[in-house]
């Protein structure tokens, strides 16, 4: 273990709270400062340790993949370059700086006494407190207009941030949106870029710009990427399906999995996320759930890193070269579980009205909010748009159309209060056989599915939330063969076990710290 590391985790030592740069010159605008703070923290020996190597140090807010922009500075541990940009950009090391937090877990407390360590080592003195109360409120509250002195009180915060579509990561850096980050014309254009197109090969060259932008001015200094893990048991074989982030839904191939069959020779396999008191619907968490995941399907397929890839429940779609519409040409003879057709009205009918959901996901409501025109034309879906959505295609990936016949009329307001969510019915490989509510859902192959009749031939999902308290228990028992978890703690245990196996996977959720930039901090 690093000897900075090992001594800080020994004793943490306390200091007085002070917030440094109160009515004079924040030396965090200089860019070098931030560089040495980066330079000055071993992310590696952290990750290997604290984390027990279940986290991936970070070179940019975008985790790894094909947003990734390649050759980035990974600021490696390296304490004598920190020291030297500090005395280049002569940091006053009589100045305390205030870091802030707003987690209540014991890795975090750790993480802070290691930071406390490693900054101290290089002369930046820094002392920690945990937010309580508003913890919003005090991590974003805006500068006036036209001051130059933070609404907040911190020098550098603690904290994550997790997006479905990348945008997420960096649109909160737009001048005047950012408690941290002051204004800066050469971001805002970078940020335009990202913004001003749908088609995802140029989002991917625009993001990679960006990212080689942040990676010299460290808006905040990401720290490490935090993972999903796929477990599954050795009954399972997903012959060649795809992983990826599971947390989402995108096309597993699922009906091609096969499972080891039991004493009765059924296809039998037990998985979680099931409902306690009522399926939670799709649209504001579409992929927690496993009624989302198997019981509905969508416009469009998605691969392991969430970028578009095909239609489902569309034969074919096309955007127009400004990206302000596209269509979809639905597959013919699609059904409900219920034997219902599943037409374009259902899907026009589930975009209107889910523009008056609360609590919408917010990349579902910016698209829909640009929406200006949609209508049918047969098995043909034509949608128009007053303003370009670059996240358009993503959207249609993740959100599932809902069975008109059903639904029709419910309140939005109540939406979840109707009574389909006490079983529901859906249009994906899987629909619901039996319900019993707290206990257990069976789900069994829906034998007019347009992609095939799935070979596992039952699936029992036992109730639980995205974090289940259960995991070992039920793996243990062998009662549960596919899902994942985030909890280090879970993975660990998962671990040991012969007949279980553990898949990481890279997800957009960052840790990072947010440093403030502004040329006054308010006491």
């Amino acid at each position: 273990m690093n000897k900075a590391l090992g001594i800080a985790l020994a004793a943490a030592l306390q200091m007085t709270t002070t917030h440094a740069y109160a009515d004079r010159a924040n030396q965090l605008s200089d860019e070098r400062v931030r560089q040495a703070i980066a330079y000055a923290i071993d992310m590696d020996t952290i990750v290997d340790t604290l984390f027990e190597g279940k986290a991936i140090v970070a070179d940019s807010m975008i985790p790894n993949g094909g947003f990734k922009a390649d050759g980035l500075n990974a600021y490696g541990y390296d304490p004598e370059k920190a020291r030297a940009l500090l005395k280049e950009a002569g940091w006053d090391e009589t100045q305390v700086l205030d870091v802030v937090y707003y987690y209540g877990d014991q890795l975090t407390a750790d993480l802070m006494v290691a930071l406390q360590a490693y900054l101290g080592d290089v002369g930046v003195q820094m002392t920690y407190r945990k937010l309580e109360g508003d913890v919003g409120g005090q991590l974003n509250a805006l500068p006036a207009s036209g001051t130059d002195t933070s609404a907040v009180t911190w020098d550098i915060a603690y904290g994550a941030k997790a997006a479905l579509a990348l945008q997420e990561y960096y649109n909160g850096y737009q001048t005047g949106k950012s408690s941290y980050t002051p204004g800066d014309a050469a971001r805002d254009e970078l940020i335009a870029r990202i913004n001003g197109t749908s088609n995802v090969e140029e989002q991917k060259l625009a993001f990679k710009d960006f990212e080689r932008y942040e990676n010299t001015v460290l808006s905040d200094i990401p720290l490490y990427y935090q993972q999903l893990f796929i477990y599954e048991s050795d009954r399972l074989d997903r012959n060649g399906g795809q992983y990826g982030n599971e947390q989402f839904n995108y096309d597993w191939g699922i009906v091609n999995w096969t499972a080891e069959p039991d004493e009765t020779g059924k296809q039998t396999l037990y998985t979680n996320t099931a409902p306690s008191q009522f399926f939670e619907h799709p649209w504001l968490n579409p992929g927690v759930y496993v009624f989302s995941k198997i019981g509905l399907d969508h416009l469009l397929t998605a691969d392991g890193s969430l970028a578009p890839t095909g239609g489902q429940l569309a034969e074919s779609y096309e955007v127009a070269a400004d990206g302000l519409s596209v269509s979809f040409d639905l597959k013919d003879g699609l059904t409900w579980h219920d034997g219902q057709p599943l037409t374009g009205e259902d899907v026009v009918w589930s975009i209107e009205t889910a523009k008056g959901i609360p609590g919408l996901n917010p990349v579902f409501a910016n698209t829909f909010d640009a929406i200006s025109d949609i209508s049918t034309d047969g098995d043909v879906i034509n949608i128009s748009f007053a303003k370009l959505d670059p996240n358009m295609l993503l959207t249609f990936s993740q959100f599932a159309p809902l069975p008109k016949h059903l639904l029709e009329g419910v309140n939005p307001v109540e939406f979840q209060q109707h009574p389909f969510w006490q079983n529901p019915v859906g249009s994906g490989p899987f629909k619901i056989e039996e319900v019993q509510m707290n206990d257990y859902v069976r789900f069994v192959p829906f034998a007019d599915y347009h992609g095939g009749v799935a070979k596992v031939e039952e699936i029992v999902a036992f109730p639980s939330g995205e974090n289940d308290g259960n995991i070992i228990k039920n793996a243990t028992a062998g009662r549960l063969d596919f899902g994942f978890t985030k909890s280090v703690a879970d993975v660990q245990s998962l671990e040991e076990m012969e007949h279980m196996r553990v898949i990481p996977a890279d997800i957009p959720y960052t840790r990072s710290l947010r440093i403030n930039k502004f040329a006054n901090i308010s006491e």
